[in-house]
């Protein structure tokens, strides 16, 4: 049997993680669970996931800094991250500026909120992109 891919998901907001975990476990994914940034790369070095959905607005490292030491790590530069924002929706909330987001590594960027199957489609495509 394949070995299930694990899925870390790194977002401040409890309840959609709780939605989100729900919508990735109907596969056959692990889900690990971050709610902080710090929190978020002390359990890339300890779980080695396959796949990091990763939020921008969160509290000690907001998402580009989090994406930006990832993609600095060669140990962890290969693994996929999916950024996952409701920043067009919050720009005038927050002083991050929409241009940093473009210069990132990101392999993809999902707006929030995403319907369950979209979800699940983007995290398959990179799943499988890196399997190659």
């Amino acid at each position: 049997m394949e070995k299930q891919a694990k899925i870390l998901l790194i977002d401040d907001d409890p309840d959609f993680v709780q939605a989100t975990k729900k919508v990735l476990e109907s596969k056959p994914y692990e889900v690990i669970v971050a709610y902080d940034g710090e929190e978020g790369l002390q359990k890339t070095r300890d779980e080695k996931p396959d796949l990091i959905l990763l939020d921008i607005i969160m509290p000690l490292r907001d998402g580009f800094t989090v994406c930006e030491e990832l993609k600095s790590n060669p140990q962890f530069a290969g693994i996929p991250v999916l950024i996952l924002t409701s920043f067009s929706q919050r720009v005038g909330e927050t002083s991050l500026a929409v241009s940093r987001g473009l210069t990132l590594e990101a392999e993809d960027y999902i707006d929030k909120p995403i319907k369950p199957a979209a979800l699940l489609a983007r995290v398959e495509k990179q799943l499988r992109k890196k399997r190659k």
